[in-house]
């Protein structure tokens, strides 16, 4: 028998070794991926069942405040347990009893960590008291003193207060401020005069001292960056931001010497 193919007459004889070579490397391809696939799901089925899906390690993202540590301890994660077996909404419970944590994500890293990635409230001030330090958070809790030698960061220290109305005023105009502005200050200092019982020092870390009113705090304080871009960084004074907002250079320490030995 002969058939027609491209203007020329090929025997089906001849076609015969060539169709069955076709369906020959059509059948080793679909044998292939049969195996392939049997491979992938014999190594899945491994992988659930051996230690190699336990939990090696614990990945914190996010925090600033609280120690990857510290975290991961509240999580109460076990080693023994697999990544897959993990209940996330448990998980995410538990970092959450620490006061510090606004929310928390937690997810699968490939091919055995756990990733808990945290949001913190911000920690607007430490107050000072009997010379420990208290982190107060931005939802105005003050949270247990920080440990022997842990440093307070990311916010100002208050000295001379206590939980009460002053203090309240001062976390709402500190929540007002642009976060580069709270960051330049070191310290707060209450401390009232007969006119002003909102009266307070500051000091900040650029070297100047700044005198103001709680109450106007936010309003005045706003405008740091560019009072002080107007000054001699080499000329340390105190801004005063009461009434209006002028600057008065400290007294050279030779003269305030000669100052006080005439007193």
């Amino acid at each position: 028998m002969y058939k027609l193919e491209n203007g020329k007459i090929v025997s089906i004889e001849d076609r015969i070794p060539k169709l069955k070579e076709v369906r020959k490397r059509k059948a080793n391809r679909r044998l292939t991926m049969l195996l392939l696939v049997f491979f992938i799901l014999i190594a899945c089925i491994l992988y659930f069942l051996s230690p190699l899906s336990h939990i090696r390690s614990v990945e914190v993202e996010g925090n600033r405040y609280l120690s990857s540590a510290q975290i991961s301890k509240a999580s109460k994660l076990s080693m023994d347990a697999s990544v897959w077996n993990v209940d996330k909404k448990e998980t995410i419970a538990n970092v959450k009893t620490l006061p510090e944590i606004k929310s928390v994500k937690v997810k699968v890293k490939l091919p055995n960590s756990i990733v808990i990635d945290v949001k913190e409230h911000n920690r607007m001030a430490y107050l000072v008291k009997a010379d420990r330090f208290y982190p107060i958070m931005e939802n105005g809790k003050i949270l247990d003193k920080l440990q022997k030698g842990e440093i307070p960061v990311y916010a100002p220290v208050l000295l001379g207060y206590q939980e009460g109305e002053a203090l309240n005023l001062l976390l709402e105009q500190l929540k007002d401020l642009p976060e580069a502005v709270l960051n330049s200050i070191s310290e707060i200092y209450s401390e009232p005069t007969k006119t002003d019982k909102y009266h307070i020092t500051m000091f900040m870390n650029d070297g100047f001292e700044v005198s103001a009113t709680t109450r106007t705090l936010s309003e005045k304080l706003v405008h740091y960056p560019s009072i002080v871009g107007q000054l001699d960084p080499n000329v340390k004074g105190v801004i005063d931001l009461e009434v209006g907002s002028y600057f008065k250079a400290y007294e050279p320490v030779e003269d305030k010497k000669e100052k006080d030995a005439k007193q």
